[in-house]
């Protein structure tokens, strides 16, 4: 009977452990429930905000694109602005009333250029602050990923970052009109300075047209004084003197009948530059050529010492007469310019001479 007394008892723990068991289970499965429901509500938080997240990247994409192609654009108006400045600098050394109309045109044309690089600079920063904000949408994934229960802050710095993007278009958008300014202005300045070249192209044709009726002028009245010679010719815009006339050979000192010649040269050329309109801006320039036999010694190692003593030779004299300096030139071409290329003397001959030009500076 006491054994079986201390057997009931024994037996009697077992309903109550399976009841704790039991309970047990149920908390365990509830938990896991609860634990299952927040991972779903979770996970379609993260998945709406890499939804967010890549439609931000496609717009950041969009507006890289479209930086793109307005640093295409400006690098075009840069090289038209290049270009512009050439053009404006090749123009500058007329002397003529459009000379101060262009370099006008050139000053604004500079500050058209320093606009354009504001805006440049301005479209780099942009591009910096782009560059920032994708670092900064890169953080924003990482801390997504790596911290759920910041989901919230997270949402809120991408609607910063739109805020953001929005601000750069309104800025982008300035840009482009700027740019599109920019490039209105250059095309307006190019058509000026089209019609301000054709302006100057017509007044120095005009100034070459009328340098040449005194040219032919004081040639006519140069080969009169002098009388027709052999050794004197006027061959298109030039007048040719034989050097044996002036010098002795391998000399640059002047001869004795070179001060009748460079005489009557000298008065003729009074008389006719005193007709020339003070805005012409003309120019007497005295060539030297000898022949192609060679010459070394102390005074002249080669011919083109020779032939530019020769030229400047005359060019002293002429000062001395009383021609103004600076509207005279003196040059020297040795043995490469030959008018006969015949080995025999009356062709060395003929090589050795003063060739005499009026011409524009």
């Amino acid at each position: 009977m006491r054994s079986l007394s201390h057997r009931r008892r024994s037996l009697d723990i077992w309903p109550g452990f399976v009841d704790a068991l039991s309970s047990l289970i149920m908390v365990m499965v509830f938990v896991l429930l609860i634990f299952a429901v927040g991972q779903f509500v979770l996970s379609q938080t993260l998945v709406g905000k890499n939804k967010a997240l890549a439609d931000l990247n496609d717009q950041i994409a969009a507006l890289a694109k479209t930086l793109s192609l307005t640093q295409s654009e400006n690098a075009t108006l840069s090289a038209k602005s290049q270009e512009l400045n050439v053009s404006l600098g090749a123009a500058a050394g007329a002397r003529d009333a459009a000379q101060l109309a262009l370099t006008q045109r050139e000053a604004e044309a500079a500050k058209l250029s320093a606009d354009i690089a504001a805006l440049t600079e301005l479209k780099q920063q942009l591009e910096s602050h782009i560059a920032s904000m994708g670092a900064q949408l890169d953080d924003s994934k990482k801390d997504l990923v790596a911290k759920t229960d910041l989901a919230a802050q997270s949402a809120a710095q991408v609607e910063l970052l739109n805020r953001q993007l929005a601000a750069l278009r309104d800025q982008l958008g300035q840009l482009t009109a700027s740019l599109d300014l920019a490039n209105a202005s250059v095309k307006n300045k190019d058509a000026k300075i089209d019609d301000l070249g054709k302006q100057l192209n017509l007044a120095l044709a005009n100034k070459v047209n009328e340098l040449a009726r005194y040219r032919s002028e004081f040639f006519g009245k140069l080969k009169e004084a002098l009388g027709d010679r052999a050794d004197i010719r006027v061959v298109g815009d030039r007048f040719m003197v034989s050097s044996d006339i002036l010098f002795d050979t391998a000399s640059a000192d002047l001869g004795a009948q070179a001060d009748g010649q460079l005489g009557q040269l000298a008065q003729t050329l009074k008389q006719v530059t005193a007709e020339i309109p003070s805005n012409i801006d003309w120019v007497l320039r005295i060539d030297g050529h000898t022949d192609r036999r060679p010459i070394h010694n102390e005074r002249f190692p080669s011919n083109w010492e020779l032939s530019t003593a020769r030229a400047v030779a005359i060019v002293k004299y002429l000062v001395v007469q009383g021609i103004p300096a600076n509207r005279l030139a003196a040059n020297g071409f040795g043995e490469f310019q030959p008018v006969d290329t015949a080995a025999t003397d009356d062709a060395y001959a003929r090589n050795r001479r003063i060739e005499i030009q009026l011409t524009n500076r």
